[in-house]
């Protein structure tokens, strides 16, 4: 099973939180979410790599936070604060093998929010934020 499989998305009102979950039967260096609304392009929300640094795109910082349970090869997505911005298509995304290679930078990830590190992609779980 190389593709990950998302779970957690559902139906919120403006404010509230959900908890996005991504499994994959293997390890991985880097793993993100991506979301697509409709008649938008996709865009990178969060990074993470094995040892739990992290990389957030702007719109996100300070309300969501990734995290990863290497025993269990899958990682979270805790979103707070949603607003109807947040409503889309949400993505687990797991590294392509030449990003799995790329040297980390002391302190920080080498995981990041472009859509061409990552080689293989779940089916998506949609979010959806009433206001």
């Amino acid at each position: 099973q190389v593709q990950p499989v998302e779970s957690g998305g559902g139906s919120v009102q403006a404010g509230g939180s959900l908890r996005l979950s991504c499994a994959t039967s293997y390890r991985t260096n880097c793993m993100a979410w991506f979301r697509q609304a409709p008649g938008k392009e996709r865009e990178g929300v969060a990074a993470i790599d094995s040892v739990g640094d992290s990389a957030y795109a702007d719109s996100v910082k300070d309300r969501f936070t990734i995290t990863i349970d290497n025993a269990k090869n899958t990682q979270y997505l805790q979103m707070n604060d949603l607003n109807a911005e947040d409503s889309a298509m949400y993505y687990c995304a797991t590294a392509n093998p030449l990003t799995n290679r790329r040297q980390k930078p002391r302190g920080a990830t080498a995981c990041t929010l472009n859509s061409a590190d990552y080689g293989y992609w779940g089916q998506g779980t949609q979010v959806t934020v009433s206001s």
